[in-house]
């Protein structure tokens, strides 16, 4: 389970991330470049890197209908 702050954390990246960068990239580069984008602000343990790959992969549609509508 991802513990709550993880999940702030990785919400707050997806925020942040330029709305063209979040559809323009495939899902594989997308998972990979906002994981990239955590780690440089929170170590993670394997366990947790593989918990928010997991969860990122779930999430993919809702991470690019949030990006569609800010770039509208």
């Amino acid at each position: 389970m991802i513990d709550p702050p993880t999940l702030r954390l990785l919400w707050q990246v997806v925020e942040e991330v330029r709305p063209c960068d979040l559809l323009s990239l495939s899902d594989p580069d997308l998972v990979v470049q906002l994981l990239s984008l955590m780690l440089r602000r929170k170590v993670l343990t394997s366990e947790e890197i593989s918990l928010v790959r997991q969860y990122l992969h779930t999430k993919l549609s809702l991470i690019r209908d949030l990006a569609e509508l800010k770039a509208a």
